[in-house]
């Protein structure tokens, strides 16, 4: 595994040479498919994923010269993903607002549209589950559930205490669990 060190020697030389790709494409491939994941998990849609982390890594080439090392990489690098996954799901809902079918969840149509679909099986009902939690417990409970990251890091990415993000996954996990025991 590459260390918290190898992340820091990636952004000084970043920072400090005139070819700046070197060490940018070397980011981009140690953690674009964490980062990958974390997103589909959210946005549903590889498509979309796609185009959200396309986004994050622009932020990450723009805002990598004014990175504070105050954090590790990655967690920097997952607060931009979380905040960029925020923006298209408010993007989603309000074109969802705006549309003639406002009650319904294009995440959900996306998830039963799977070919492999059954909604008796666990791991859709827990998909179909999360997409009904608002945004933030829903990147709370992904956080958790699927990284396994601790509260304290979660923490650091989201910028929300540590009391109110274990809050945030036991209200989630209870709506998950209430909606597969009901359907």
């Amino acid at each position: 595994m590459i260390s918290h060190n190898d992340d820091l020697d990636l952004v000084f030389q970043f920072k400090n040479e005139t070819n700046k790709e070197i060490p940018f494409t070397k980011i981009i491939k140690k953690h674009q498919e964490k980062l990958y994941w974390l997103i589909r998990r959210l946005v549903i849609d590889h498509h979309d994923a796609n185009d959200v982390l396309q986004n994050v890594f622009i932020k990450v080439w723009k805002g990598l010269d004014n990175f504070r090392e105050d954090s590790q990489l990655y967690t920097w690098l997952y607060r931009i993903a979380t905040n960029e996954c925020f923006t298209f799901l408010e993007k989603q809902k309000k074109i969802r607002t705006s549309s003639l079918h406002s009650d319904e969840n294009p995440l959900i149509n996306k998830i039963e549209a799977e070919k492999n679909f059954d909604a008796n099986k666990l791991e859709w009902k827990l998909q179909l589950g999360i997409q009904r939690l608002p945004e933030k417990q829903k990147i709370v409970f992904t956080l958790r559930y699927y990284e396994e990251m601790p509260y304290e890091e979660m923490s650091k990415i989201l910028g929300t205490s540590e009391g109110a993000l274990k809050a945030s996954y036991h209200h989630a996990v209870k709506k998950i669990e209430d909606f597969i025991l009901n359907h």
